[in-house]
């Protein structure tokens, strides 16, 4: 009888949801050989956002729910790794866990699997920044190093793996999962009625705009700066930012209030679902970011993007897509934008496997990688007796 691989998959933050429910979907349909679970460790801290992703998604409850919550990187990374332990060695080991991107749950998540000799795959594997002052930079070539099947995005990541001495064997080139989820939800996108909400007409032009990294929102100067930046653009056209948690939190502690309240045009919104954001970035003017999902979903959308950042680890969005790294001042910001807002836009093209194929790919990848593994135990199991 065939075997039955359980796969933990871990979701901690927004990215993950989106990257892991295709995966759980494709995987699902194969039930004679593979069992997904979904692992979800709370890193997003914040309950509305992660309900309205897992509901928009239409991801299963988890299996276990480790609520790790808020906190420094050191301490967040701790408690992953303390309680997925426990959820490990309270049942039957996973045959695979799949881990995403570059937050904090990836490393931790991979690095338990790996000392309890569990083999891991890294989904988004072999993206770099080269900037080691950025957390998720060393997330992701720690992650990557010890990790057994390496699944990229793109051939500059490839490229990336085999520069750090990694077995090409082990790299396999599938494609932005990202997209599929974007491509499988896009008619329900299309019915969200947040430009209603918003008191938006349908041909009303505005600026999205999201900020959550801590090299941009934990500290007063550079927060200030940003708010700066919004504030003058919001002079010429709307501007919608939906606010994370952790930079209304430090607008509120570094007193910084009156720059998002004092602009007519400045319009602050909760944490958006799936599909309402997805309809904002497709009907955007322009989208002002630092986030790395942003930068490929707007590429996908062919929407001008400046990313409010010093570099990517997502340049092909650069080199082929329609994002711009901005210098991150107030003239160059508002200058850049609006020059985009006028009309002065970057064209550029959809990379390569941006195709919403990417989780069967990754299965075809599973289903090779098994069979090998199989193989190998039935010859020592063989050799043995």
């Amino acid at each position: 009888m065939k075997k039955i691989n359980n796969i933990h998959l871990i979701v901690g933050a927004r990215p993950n949801f989106m990257k892991m429910a295709p995966l759980y979907k494709e995987l699902s349909l194969y039930q004679d050989r593979y069992k997904p679970l979904i692992i979800h460790t709370g890193q997003h801290y914040d309950e509305k956002m992660s309900q309205l992703f897992f509901y928009d998604l239409a991801m299963p409850k988890p299996s276990a729910y480790l609520n790790v919550g808020s906190g420094t990187q050191g301490k967040q990374t701790a408690r992953i790794i303390e309680r997925y332990e426990d959820v490990i060695l309270a049942a039957d080991k996973p045959d695979l866990v799949i881990v995403a991107g570059d937050v904090n749950s990836t490393i931790a998540c991979a690095l338990v699997a790996k000392k309890l000799q569990i083999p891991v795959a890294h989904l988004e594997a072999g993206l770099r920044s080269y900037d080691e002052r950025m957390p998720e930079e060393i997330n992701r070539v720690l992650t990557d190093r010890i990790s057994d099947i390496l699944l990229t995005p793109s051939v500059d990541a490839n490229d990336n793996l085999i520069k750090e001495g990694i077995n090409p064997e082990k790299i396999h080139f599938v494609g932005n999962i990202m997209i599929d989820s974007l491509i499988g939800h896009q008619k329900k996108a299309e019915l969200s009625g947040i430009l209603y909400k918003l008191t938006l007409n349908q041909d009303e032009s505005y600026v999205l705009v999201t900020l959550h990294r801590p090299s941009n929102v934990d500290e007063y100067n550079g927060l200030k700066m940003l708010l700066t930046s919004l504030v003058e653009i919001g002079k010429h056209i709307k501007i919608i930012f939906p606010m994370h948690p952790r930079t209304k939190k430090n607008i509120q502690n570094f007193g910084l209030s009156n720059y998002v309240n004092t602009s007519k045009n400045l319009i602050i919104t909760e944490p958006l679902g799936y599909f309402d954001f997805i309809k904002l970035e497709k009907n955007a003017k322009l989208i002002l970011t630092d986030s790395g999902g942003v930068q490929e979903e707007s590429t996908y959308f062919s929407v001008p993007c400046l990313t409010l950042r010093e570099n990517t680890e997502r340049p092909i969005t650069i080199t082929e897509g329609t994002n711009q790294l901005v210098d991150l001042n107030v003239e160059s910001i508002v200058n850049n934008s609006l020059e985009i807002i006028e009309g002065k836009v970057k064209i550029g093209k959809i990379p390569e496997y941006w195709d919403g194929k990417t989780a069967e790919r990754v299965v075809k990848v599973l289903d090779k990688w098994f069979e090998k593994r199989d193989i190998a135990t039935e010859s020592t199991e063989s050799t043995e007796k």
